[in-house]
């Protein structure tokens, strides 16, 4: 019964292993795609007709259509029981990031060239940083659920109250966010240790990628508000 209950435990963790590996390995590939698509629009020229066309309208809008295509995305590849399903979930998602980040990014290339990279470094240093918290300590993040989801609500109201009165959120607002993100990844990391569907890999660096992406979203606005200072 023992050797039973002991091959058991190691072929469940062999296939955690392989289902953690496959996360990363597309966290990897989303990332990459991310960069290749700015890189793409601002190379040939397209960065600045499309952050004029999305700064020409009310953020609202772009706002509510960005979060209804990352619903749909994150809906699908999380659920999803076909890979191909789960697939064209993370690819909307990646494009849908790409395109939203272009005014953010056109406005930092111009007003403090150099502040992207510094920004994509911290970042990732420090997306590193926390996953390798939670893996070296193998604790259970779930708790971080009801912050994540009330923090979430507080902070879009306070993002749709700064758009309709034209009020700035300020720095300490991204410094907030910043750690909101980072919160995050540790609860995805958590996710991914612990409970995420093994055939839900895809959906799991959809999830993770989302969170690095919103903490590379602040960290460029806390270095282009003079924060790294």
């Amino acid at each position: 019964m023992d050797l039973t209950r002991r091959v058991q435990t190691e072929v469940i963790t062999e296939s955690r292993a392989v289902f953690v590996t496959r996360t990363y390995i597309h966290l990897f590939l989303a990332i990459v795609t991310f960069t290749l698509i700015e890189v793409f629009l601002f190379q040939w020229g397209l960065a600045q007709p499309n952050a004029s066309a999305m700064m020409s309208v009310s953020w609202l809008l772009v706002l509510g259509a960005f979060m209804i295509v990352g619903w749909f995305a994150s809906r699908t590849a999380y659920s999803a029981e076909s890979l191909s399903s789960q697939y064209i979930g993370l690819a909307v998602y990646v494009v849908a990031q790409a395109i939203i980040f272009v005014p953010l990014l056109y406005i930092a290339d111009r007003v403090a060239p150099g502040v992207i990279s510094r920004a994509a470094q911290v970042t990732l240093l420090g997306a590193a940083g926390l996953t390798l918290i939670a893996f070296h300590t193998r604790k259970d993040f779930s708790f971080l659920r009801a912050f994540l989801k009330w923090g979430g609500i507080c902070a879009l109201l306070l993002i749709v109250a700064s758009i309709l009165f034209g009020a700035s959120l300020g720095t300490w607002f991204s410094v907030g966010m910043i750690a909101f993100a980072g919160a995050a990844i540790l609860y995805d990391t958590s996710n991914v240790i612990h409970h995420f569907p093994e055939d839900r890999y895809v959906g799991a660096a959809l999830q993770l990628f989302a969170s690095v992406a919103l903490m590379f979203w602040y960290v460029l606005q806390f270095f282009m508000a003079g924060g790294d200072e």
